[in-house]
Formats: structure tokens, C-alpha cells, sequence
């Protein structure tokens, strides 16, 4: 299919050709019909692509300290392809769009395929087809056609941003910027019964505002018509819906208002705020977000879970059927706003039209689509011969660990062939599969794990599909790469352990750390103790946002399940056994993400692992110390060895190696040589049960004794 996206180091977008996506559960796949191009919001995206580097820095300080706290922790190279690989990302483009719902996923009972929808939202994109979750989808009443749908979203935002006006029947509002936003905005506050004025540069959109029905002015006389239609007591509210550089439109908007008016910045302007006007008046200002509540909670957004009526009552979902119930009522009016239609194709001359770079004058740019374009969830990359390799791999999964950390390593190693990459994402599967140097992309992982032509999958997905993924990938007789963790749930593990016992290909899970150099140099060290150990694994791991996907307990399991366990098997390959006993506790009040985890080992040994979401991302990440028999390791974030014995102190140092090279070559060899796995079954399985352990002690507070997993006696 065809779909719209920018590349950050580009000023102009493009169209590519991307597999369809699959409705993911909660979701359905529409077949877009009519998208509108965000005039504001679209073309901020491009201005900030189209700047350099420098530019950029400017335009986002915040991104530049992150980029400077990764460069302390993880060295300037590893930030760099970090950076690289984000910039190098196509950007979907488009957020308000309509169609005809193509196919539903799991769970959408109040849909059906065939409806006309409008679509809402970061997944409403420039798109053939779009995957939309259910609460971002609205039906089309049936006096309303795709084009004035399409502009649903875009009226939603004008609307949320009238009643964050909180006017009422029979006050003034003054609307200053009249293009697409600005155009409806002013529809709907003369549709709620309010006395209205435009105000624009452009003697055009002034002329189209009067022609449809409402009083404008141009700016210049902006201050003169606002006293004479207020009789001098000013504007209720003025909302702005202006794109500008300067903060001219938040001066003007001083000068209209009466006093303790509202005033609500929808638009994209400077907001260098001129104090003596809005002191004088004692003026409020309200920076509108996007289209009401529920924007950006996933929670609301991608489960489907709607806010009570009672509570919200107007919600995004809410505010997007009340704009479509005032054009079918015909109080506003779309039609006379669409200055320019686009097929998909030639969407990059639509977008320079937006952009200023023609000679015409642009308000609504609608971009639409064919009919009837084939529902294609296989792209071809490349079609050249299979060369004979021990490992014809297949991809699930191409998130940021997977690109600049698995892919990376994958096409660096001789003995591997990449065939096929799937994951949800169109566009995602085709850059990344493009990028890396993959046959085809899809969004089907089952084609994937059927394709005859691979015999080893890797799991890169999040962590709630791990299990089932790598149950169907040994079912289907391949050789399975998952990275961490192995299973989120019992559940999960008790369905690869049976997966397990009549699996004809090998299991690998990313523990890397017992790859890595230090760490073997470490291990082999410490061997020699001849007692027990006590070791102290201190992991600075810094926080994640609330709202990360890791803290989700549906798909990421949180971080002692997605991430402790990496610490776990490490202390387990250290000691040289499965712990059998785990105790954690944790800070009060956080997310479970600073926690202490005590284990107590068969011979006697003791590991700690400090798991910190408290500290500071500057300070460095890991630092593993162990003592025991006389002798001390301390190894420091993989890039400093320390080993003293009998007085002698003998440090190493060299670059940051955490194994993750090391654990895929131990895996091909293992593939080419037929075995045996290259971490011990017992062992991987052990350290997923002792993971699942520590979070259920810190959940009842007491230790965890741990029994051998029933079942893998034989593995």
C-alpha cells in the first residue's frame, strides 16, 4: 500500500510503498477513503526535519541532554548510532482521515466491517489502510460524506478548544487565524449560538469566513472592527489558530479581549507572552491539547477504555461525534474549505503547496485514495538468490534494541542470512527490513515462522508475545533467538517447557552479559574460589516514563520481569547454579522499578542485585563486585576487569563489550555443530521462575523458596 512519511533528515515527505498492517486486538484496519493534511501541526513537522543538526538542538534542548546523558553512559559511538537510527526512521505522517472499516480485530463489538468511520489520531495516517484503535474511530452519520469526515479530528480540536473557552449562549468570540482550524472554529462557536469575528492576513480567507456566513476583518483593522463590534467592552474569548514565528497574535489578542477574558492558543505561534496587556486585563490563557481528554493516555487511547460520561463528558471520541453531528445538521460546513485535492501519489506536491513553496493560496488540502487497492502484507526488498548459510533468519519485531543493537550484529556475521522481517507496522517493517538487508517485509508473523525458506527465528518483539511466538517458532521446527524475557507469566513458561520437549530446533534467550569478555574473565576467576561467593550487582538503570510501555503489566510485565532477569542469569553463571531462594523489597510509593533482590544459592553463596530507577543516567549503569576464597572481582559496566589475588591487583580496560556479538556467534556455532544450546535449558527456564519469584515477594513480602521446574528433568 501507499503510505505518506518524513524523513527527520528531510524537508520534504514521500510516499512509499509498505505492507498493510493487521488489526491488533481493540483495533480495526480501515480502508482510507479521504485524509486531511494538517496545515499547522504537519508543517511543523517538516520545518523541523528540513533543519540541521544544529537546528534541531535548538528547536529541542531536551533531546540534546538526553543525547549528552547517553553519551556519559554508553560512549559517544553508542549514542551515535542511537541518534542515527531515530533520524533514519520515516515518520508517519497524518492524524485525521476517513474510510470504510476493511477488517476488526479481537474484541470491537460495537463495528462492523463495511461501517464508515471517521479516524482519529497518531494511527490515522496518509495511509491506503490504517490500523485505528476502536475509541479513536466514530461513525460517519449517513448525511455526511468522506471528505467533511476526514475533517473530523481537525474539527474536534477546534471544538475542545470553544469549550476550553467556556463561553456561553449569546458572547463574543474572536477567532484569529482563519485557515482549515481557524474556518471551522469559527463555524462552531456561531453554531453554539455565540457572536463571532475572524481575523486573518489574508484578504482571501477574510472574504471565504464573510462568504460562509460570519463577520471578518483583516488584521490591520483587527482592533478598530473588534471596538465597534463589541461596542468597546471586548471579546468573551479569542481563540488562536494561527501558524506563526512571531507572537503578534498573542498581542492582538490582548487588544480584542475584555476584561478576565479566556483566551486559548490552538495554533502553533511564539509564546514569548507580552505581560502588561494580560496583567492589566488579568487574562487567562489556555494552551488547547489537541482534540480533549484522552489524548495521549493509552489507557483511553489504545485499550479502549472510555472515561464514565458522568465524569468526561467530553471526551476526544465524544468531541469527534459532535462535530460530525454538526455537519450533518449542516451548522458547519467542510466542503467550502477543501481548496486542493490530491491523489496519494502526489502527495509531496501537496505538501509543498502547504508549505508556501507554489504560487497558490492552500486552506484544506485533502489527499485521496483508490478504491479498491489490494490488502498486500508482504513486501518484496530484494530478489536475490538464497546463499548457502548454517542460519536463514527470520525477524518478529524491529523496536529500538532490535535496530541498533540485534540488526546491526546480524548483518555483521557471515553465517547468517536474512530473509524475512515481520512486525506491526508497515512502514516499520519495510525501513527496517530495507535497511538491514532483508528479502521481504511483512506484517504477518506467521509467515515468518512458515516460511520453509528459514530455519531460525528471532524474537524481538515486546515481552507479552514472547512466549506464544516462541512456542509457534519450535512448533514450526526452528531454531528460536528470544530476546529477554523468555515469558511474562508461568503460563507462558509452561507452554514453552511443553513446547520444549518435542522441539526439533534450538532455544536461545539474550542473556548476553555471560557472553561478554569481562564477564567470562570474571567467571573464570572466580571459579577458583573453592568457597562460596558473595556477590553485589548494582544496576543504575535510571527511570522510565509512567506511561512506558515496559510498566504496562499486559505487555511489558515491568522491569524486574523485562530487565532484572538479564542480572539474575548472570549471578547464576557466576555462582554456576539456579538460586533457591529469592527475596526483594523495594522502595515505598515508586513502580516497582528500585528494588533490592536478595538470592541465596546451594552452596552457600549470596547475590544482591540493586535494581536504581532513583539515581542519575549520567552516573554509569552496572557494576558487579564479588568476594570470596581470598580473591576480588569487580567489574565495572563492562569496560573495567579489576582481579586482586594473593596482593596482586590486575585491572583491564577496553571498550564497552556486553556479549551481545559473542551470544549470536554461540548460537549459529551450536546451530551449525547441532547442538547443544548454548545456555543450558534448566538454566534458562530456572532464571525465568526465579525473576517470576522476586516479584511475587516483593508483592507479599516474604522469601521465595524455589523448587525444580516439573517437567524439565529431561531437557
Amino acid at each position: 500500500m501507499k503510505q505518506v512519511v518524513q524523513d527527520l533528515r528531510s524537508d520534504r515527505p514521500e510516499v512509499l510503498e509498505v505492507p498493510v498492517p493487521r488489526p491488533a486486538p481493540g483495533t480495526a484496519l480501515i480502508r482510507t477513503v479521504a485524509s486531511f493534511i494538517s496545515a499547522g501541526t504537519e508543517r511543523t513537522v517538516i520545518e523541523f526535519a528540513g533543519k540541521g543538526m544544529i537546528g534541531k538542538a535548538r528547536a529541542r534542548p531536551d533531546l540534546v541532554r538526553q543525547t549528552l546523558d547517553k553519551v556519559r553512559k554508553d560512549g559517544l559511538l553508542g549514542t551515535l548510532r542511537a541518534v542515527r537510527s531515530r533520524l533514519d526512521r520515516p515518520l508517519p505522517l497524518g492524524y485525521s482521515s476517513a474510510g470504510v472499516i476493511e477488517e476488526l480485530g479481537e474484541g470491537i463489538t460495537g463495528l462492523r466491517p463495511g461501517d464508515r468511520v471517521a479516524c482519529a489520531g497518531g494511527d490515522a495516517v496518509h495511509a491506503e489502510f490504517a490500523v485505528v484503535p476502536e475509541n479513536m474511530l466514530a461513525r460517519l452519520p449517513a448525511s455526511v460524506d468522506f471528505e467533511s469526515g476526514a475533517a473530523a479530528t481537525l474539527g474536534a480540536v477546534a471544538l475542545h478548544a470553544f469549550r476550553l473557552a467556556e463561553v456561553q449562549v449569546g458572547e463574543r468570540v474572536a477567532v484569529i487565524g482563519l485557515g482549515l482550524l481557524g474556518q471551522l472554529a469559527l463555524q462552531i462557536a456561531r453554531a453554539a449560538g455565540c457572536e463571532t469575528l475572524g481575523v486573518d492576513v489574508d484578504a482571501a480567507r477574510v472574504e471565504l469566513a464573510q462568504t460562509i456566513g460570519g463577520s471578518a476583518t483583516d488584521r490591520e483593522q483587527a482592533a478598530e472592527t473588534g471596538r465597534t463590534f463589541t461596542g468597546g467592552e471586548g471579546f468573551d474569548a479569542i481563540l488562536i489558530c494561527a501558524h506563526s514565528g512571531d507572537n503578534d497574535p498573542l498581542e492582538l489578542a490582548a487588544t480584542l479581549a475584555r476584561d478576565r477574558a479566556n483566551v486559548v492558543l490552538v495554533g502553533v505561534v511564539s509564546m514569548e507572552v507580552p505581560r502588561k496587556p494580560y496583567y492589566d486585563k488579568e487574562l487567562k490563557l489556555i494552551v488547547s491539547r489537541s482534540y480533549g481528554p484522552g489524548r495521549y493516555d493509552p489507557t483511553y487511547e489504545q485499550k479502549g477504555i472510555d472515561y464514565p460520561i458522568g465524569y468526561v463528558r467530553w471526551t476526544e471520541g465524544r468531541n469527534i461525534e459532535g462535530f460530525l453531528e454538526l455537519v450533518a445538521a449542516d451548522k458547519v460546513r467542510v466542503a467550502p474549505l477543501i481548496s486542493h485535492r490530491f491523489p496519494v501519489e502526489r502527495a509531496e506536491q501537496a505538501y509543498q503547496l502547504i508549505a508556501g513553496s507554489s504560487e497558490e493560496s492552500a486552506l484544506g488540502v485533502l489527499l485521496t485514495y483508490e478504491e479498491r487497492a489490494p490488502v498486500e502484507r508482504r513486501l518484496t526488498l530484494s530478489d536475490r538468490a538464497r546463499k548457502d548459510k548454517s542460519v536463514s533468519l527470520g525477524a518478529l519485531g524491529a523496536g529500538n534494541f532490535a535496530r541498533n543493537v540485534t540488526f546491526p550484529v546480524l548483518r555483521g556475521l557471515k553465517d547468517i542470512e536474512l530473509i524475512g522481517l515481520a512486525t506491526g507496522g508497515g512502514v516499520s517493517a519495510m525501513d527496517a527490513g530495507k535497511r538491514y538487508g532483508f528479502a521481504y517485509a511483512s506484517t504477518e508473523a506467521a509467515e515468518v515462522i512458515q516460511d520453509e525458506t528459514i530455519n531460525t527465528v528471532a524474537v524481538l518483539t515486546r515481552h507479552h508475545l514472547h512466549a506464544q511466538q516462541v512456542v509457534d517458532a519450535l512448533g514450526a521446527g526452528k531454531h528460536v533467538f528470544c530476546e529477554k524475557p523468555l515469558a511474562m507469566d508461568t503460563g507462558g513458561l509452561d507452554g514453552v517447557i511443553e513446547a520444549l520437549k518435542t522441539a526439533e530446533g534450538l532455544l536461545a534467550v539474550g542473556f548476553n552479559r555471560r557472553f561478554a569478555p569481562m564477564g567470562l574473565r570474571m567467571r573464570d576467576f572466580l571459579k577458583q574460589a573453592g568457597e562460596p561467593l558473595l556477590i553485589h550487582y548494582r544496576v543504575n538503570a535510571g527511570q522510565l516514563p509512567s506511561d512506558h510501555w515496559a510498566h504496562d503489566p499486559a505487555q511489558g510485565g515491568g522491569r524486574i520481569i523485562g530487565e532484572v532477569c538479564h542480572f539474575i542469569d548472570y549471578l547464576t553463571f557466576l555462582v554456576g547454579a539456579l538460586p533457591e531462594q529469592v527475596r526483594a523489597q523495594g522502595i515505598p510509593g515508586g513502580l516497582g522499578d528500585t528494588v533490592q533482590i536478595s538470592l541465596r544459592f546451594p552452596d552457600g553463596s549470596i547475590g544482591t542485585v540493586d535494581y536504581l530507577a532513583s539515581g542519575d543516567r549520567a552516573y554509569p549503569k552496572e557494576r558487579v563486585e564479588a568476594f570470596g576464597g581470598g580473591r576480588v572481582a569487580v567489574l565495572d559496566d563492562f569496560r573495567s576487569l579489576t582481579l586482586v589475588n594473593g596482593g596482586k591487583v590486575k585491572r583491564t580496560r577496553s571498550k564497552q563489550d556486553k556479549g551481545h556479538r559473542a551470544i549470536w556467534q554461540a548460537f549459529t556455532a551450536a546451530i551449525r555443530m547441532g547442538g547443544p544450546a548454548p545456555i543450558p535449558y534448566r538454566e534458562l527456564l530456572g532464571v525465568t521462575q526465579a525473576t517470576f519469584a522476586a516479584v511475587d515477594s516483593l508483592r507479599t513480602g516474604h522469601a521465595i523458596e524455589l523448587e525444580p521446574l516439573p517437567g524439565t528433568e529431561s531437557l
